[in-house]
């Protein structure tokens, strides 16, 4: 039990660190959390493998100033083998082209995510696969 909850810390942490990369830095390193073959889907592509996913976070800072938050919650830890792990939360997107201060308004997505995470030589975890699904969305556009 003890050693599940330190794996759902850790996997909760990363989750939070990923989303924070992405909103604080536009994701320059995204892509070294995930594996070399990962995939990552969104409601409107997946990428697969580290370089297109590096290539979308490019791409995104290079369209000018966004504001986005990822907010992380209801965090669940679904599956724990001893090298994989599966989880899931809600994430509410809040995002905007722009510099701040922007006008506030609700999320312009709400988002199951679905992960697989390897554990690695060196005992981190690396994405292997990762889901957004939308439940909500405004008209806003997003770059997924």
């Amino acid at each position: 039990m003890q050693k599940t909850l330190l794996i759902r810390q850790e996997l909760e942490a990363l989750a939070v660190d990923y989303w924070y990369e992405v909103d604080a830095n536009g994701g320059v390193r995204a892509h070294e959390f995930y594996t070399a073959d990962a995939i990552f889907s969104t409601s409107m592509k997946t990428r697969q493998g580290q370089s297109q996913i590096q290539d979308f976070y490019r791409i995104r800072r290079q369209r000018g100033p966004r504001l986005s938050l990822h907010i992380v919650q209801n965090f669940r830890l679904e599956q724990v083998q001893d090298q994989q792990a599966r989880c899931g939360y809600i994430m509410s997107l809040y995002a905007a082209d722009g510099e701040p201060v922007l006008p506030s308004r609700p999320p312009i997505m709400i988002a199951a995510v679905k992960e697989t995470l390897l554990r690695q030589p060196d005992r981190s975890w690396r994405y292997s696969e990762r889901t957004l699904t939308a439940l909500f969305r405004d008209n806003t556009p997003t770059t997924g």
